[in-house]
Order: C-alpha cells, then sequence, then structure tokens
C-alpha cells in the first residue's frame, strides 16, 4: 500500500507545531509535508520550484488548507487545485482560524471538501485533529491516481 502522505500548508510555526503534536498524540504518523505558504503548496502538488523533478504519481491523501497564507491566499490555492486535472479530486479540507462566513461560503463553492475552524483549546484540537486522521486516512476511499488526471 502507498505511504498516505499529509500536506499541510500553514505559515503560522506555532500553528505547525501544534499539528505536528496533535497528530503525534492521535498516532497518526504518516508522512507530513509542511507548505509554509500558497506558493510552496503549488510548487510541490505540481513539481515546480524546490520540488521539481517530485514524483508527482505521489499525490498527498488529503491537504490541510489554511486561508490566510502569504504569497498566494488559500482561495486561490483551492481555485488552482480544482483547474488542474492532475489534482481536481484531491481532497482539501480547508483548517483555519478563520470565522468570516465569506471564507466558508467561498472555500465550498471553490471546491473544498471540508471546512473545519481551527479550536483554540489544544485538547479539542487535538480530537480535531485525530478525526479528521480517521475519516481522510482511514475511512475515506480516493479515486486510483490514474483517474485524477483524466479531464472532465
Amino acid at each position: 500500500m502507498d505511504e498516505k502522505i499529509i500536506l499541510l500548508v500553514e505559515d503560522n510555526p506555532d500553528d505547525v507545531t501544534l499539528t505536528e503534536r496533535a497528530l503525534k498524540k492521535s498516532h497518526i504518523l504518516n508522512t507530513l509535508v509542511v507548505a509554509k505558504d500558497g506558493v510552496e503548496a503549488l510548487n510541490y502538488l505540481f513539481g515546480m520550484g524546490n520540488f521539481a523533478g517530485r514524483d508527482l504519481s505521489c499525490m498527498p491523501e488529503v491537504v490541510l488548507l489554511d486561508l490566510k497564507l502569504p504569497k498566494i491566499g488559500g482561495l486561490e490555492v483551492l481555485k488552482k487545485i480544482r483547474e488542474d486535472s492532475r489534482t481536481k479530486l484531491l481532497p482539501v479540507v480547508i483548517l483555519t482560524s478563520s470565522k468570516e462566513e465569506t471564507d466558508l461560503i467561498n472555500g465550498y463553492s471553490l471546491g473544498a471538501n471540508s471546512y473545519i475552524r481551527k479550536p483554540v483549546n489544544f485538547n479539542q484540537f487535538v480530537d480535531a485533529v485525530r478525526q479528521l486522521g480517521l475519516y481522510w486516512l482511514v475511512l475515506n476511499e480516493t479515486p486510483p491516481y490514474d483517474s485524477r488526471k483524466i479531464d472532465g
């Protein structure tokens, strides 16, 4: 079975550390790739920049996407993911502290699979990450990579 990679797109180092701790505490030991801004996330997904030559047949199982990012914002990243035949079916979970209703509506309008507000309390955050991991990495079935490349 292929390794199930999690792509975390998060610019706040404290939130990255918190997510890493929550995954570890929840016994989710999948490889975590961290992109610190929208450009880095897109470079990873499409094998550009520092990720040129990356094996694009090995896509993340799920993308955890913050909205407030430098360079390219999360909603624009989501839009570019959905526009490309290689990534249009990739599960994207918006994981943000934003309480803006427009972010919620725009996220779903652009094709987010889920929208989760980051709990402030660490134990609640750990529980949210555990549930995310259980659902997206164990229960959910994604289409095979070959079907993700088909336009239509």
